[in-house]
């Protein structure tokens, strides 16, 4: 069992930046495929980020592409996702996630993940 503890989250105005840490315990996430997703108010969770235990390869979706940048310490069993020029429908609930099949391949399916934070809030004011 893998153990994921979001950090990071609160309020920022239209164009600032954030910092998400997700620490891991339990287990090394070192062979782990790690991601971020995120799900606001009235809407389906949905795929941000991912990062790669092999290389590592990142992935994002076409919505934060080059604004945000997730990366991993597997020295410190950690994750994180820096935010910049966020806007105010990146407003959401943002859960990291561990993707534990024995694969280099990032899937961008909410399903896909077999481990969760319990989420940190972001929200963005304009």
């Amino acid at each position: 069992q893998v153990q994921l503890v979001e950090s990071g989250g609160g309020l920022v105005q239209a164009g600032g930046s954030l910092r998400l840490s997700c620490a891991a315990s339990g287990r090394t996430i070192n062979r782990y495929i790690m991601g971020w997703l995120r799900q606001a108010p009235g809407k389906e969770r949905e795929f941000v980020a991912a990062v790669s235990w092999r290389t590592p390869s990142t992935y994002y979706a076409a919505s934060v592409k080059g604004r945000f940048t997730i990366s991993r310490d597997n020295a410190k069993n950690t994750v994180y996702l820096q935010m910049n020029s966020l806007k105010p429908e990146d407003t959401a609930v943002y859960y990291c996630a561990a993707d534990a099949e024995a694969t280099a391949v990032i899937s961008t399916r909410v399903t896909s993940y077999d481990y969760w934070g319990q989420g940190t809030q972001v929200t963005v004011s304009s």
